[in-house]
């Protein structure tokens, strides 16, 4: 007897066991979440054999738990190792009941922090509800504040006072050379504004802070590398606007190259940031600032395009840019821009000074320098809140440089 369970998917027997009523519904949400029909008919199959399997334990829908899954797939693989695909597949139907009520959620018993962790944690609740900082910013500061402490402490109790300016100078001499210099600055910032927090709490009495040595940096020491213009060209000619994925890039890539956007705006760009009539994007630019740009017809165009023909239909996400694979949702951070970005110049076989995305927002400075548009113009095209940011691209503009060197000594005459 077969049993339908969907449009594209029978069963050659009837559903069965205290998961059965619900399959149906996953099979719908699964199709919903955009996943092919491959993918679908492995996941129903798996819920299915998985109830009946409960029936023949006698076990009902509230004692189903994560345990008894892996119970399953080890019966059914007779000893074999399990095969983590299946392991996600089988949780994300246990997940589904989950948020349907239809299994109570898993008890998980709380796991006591050690002293070094809850002192991270007593720090992070401090820069979140005392300092309003930026949760990015918390989680680039924690990291190394943690590494400080386990230094310092190991398994034993955090007691801040104890801390001397040996222990912060030993510390950084130990980790800064190995890092990457933005990165060693990042460590060197993250430990004065943990050690001001200790002050502030009265944990140190002294001005530990200053104690943190400074890591050699020179303003503008590198020159932006900025991809060409002719090779923005020939990455956006290599794209077949023909398919759902190249509507898609076409319209990123155009963004990127147009108007200077960081991956993290055009990842976070919703429905409801697009000014049709007005012809502007509404962004969130760095710091939590929000700012209004012109919107180029090309690039309109371009997006319009994948909206219409490319973007599914289906999906609730308010996002502009979808993932083509399931679970169809926005892109998650700016990581899967540059992703996008390397893969497409990797296609077209394009050798740039760069793999990553901000080499366009680069290029559109240094395109701009050159074609007369002033340093405070270009500066409000890339969002930057400072000229200080912006003044870095006065060193790309070679012509207006040269008359400023200085003739070499028994050189030409």
């Amino acid at each position: 007897m077969k049993c339908i369970v969907s449009d594209d998917v029978v069963l050659s027997w009837p559903l069965e066991g205290p998961l059965a009523t619900h399959i149906v519904e996953f099979a719908r949400w699964l199709q919903d979440e955009g996943y092919a029909l491959y993918s679908r008919r492995k996941r129903i199959l798996l819920a299915a054999c998985f109830s009946r399997w409960l029936e023949t334990e006698r076990v009902n829908s509230i004692r189903v738990s994560s345990e008894l899954m892996v119970r399953y797939l080890r019966s059914r693989g007779r000893g074999v190792v399990v095969f983590q695909r299946e392991c996600m597949a089988l949780r994300q139907f246990i997940d589904f009941l989950r948020s349907r009520d239809v299994i109570p959620a898993e008890r998980v018993l709380p796991r006591q922090p050690s002293p070094v962790e809850q002192a991270v944690q007593e720090y992070e609740f401090y820069l979140l509800n005392e300092r309003a900082l930026a949760q990015v910013t918390v989680d680039n500061y924690a990291p190394f504040v943690r590494e400080f402490l386990t230094s310092r402490f190991g398994r034993e109790p955090v007691k801040l006072s104890q801390l001397c300016a040996g222990d912060i100078v030993g510390f950084v001499q130990c980790v800064a050379p190995r890092l990457h210099l933005k990165r060693a600055k990042l460590l060197t910032t993250a430990l004065r504004s943990f050690l001001h927090y200790a002050r502030y709490r009265g944990d140190i009495q002294h001005d530990l802070a200053a104690a943190v040595p400074t890591v050699a940096n020179w303003t503008m020491t590198s020159i932006p590398r900025a991809i060409p213009p002719d090779l923005v060209r020939r990455l956006l000619a290599s794209i077949d606007r023909h398919t759902a994925v190249g509507l898609r890039d076409y319209a990123i890539l155009l963004l990127l190259a147009r108007l200077g956007l960081r991956a993290c705006e055009i990842a976070e760009l919703e429905l409801e940031d697009i000014d049709w009539n007005g012809g502007s994007l509404c962004l969130q630019r760095k710091g939590g600032q929000r700012g209004t740009l012109p919107l180029p017809a090309d690039v309109g165009t371009a997006i319009a395009a994948y909206l219409r023909h490319g973007r599914p239909r289906n999906c609730n996400s308010r996002r502009v840019f979808l993932r083509v694979r399931a679970p169809i949702r926005g892109f998650q951070n700016s990581v899967a821009i540059s992703s996008l970005v390397q893969e497409r110049l990797k296609r077209a076989c394009i050798k740039a000074p760069t793999q990553g995305a901000h080499q366009f927002r680069h290029g559109l400075a240094t395109d701009m320098l050159r074609h007369g548009a002033s340093l405070t113009e270009i500066g409000e095209v890339l969002g930057h809140r400072s000229p200080e940011t912006t003044k870095i691209y006065t060193k790309v503009d070679l012509d207006a440089l040269r008359p400023l060197a200085l003739p070499w000594p028994g050189g030409m005459r």
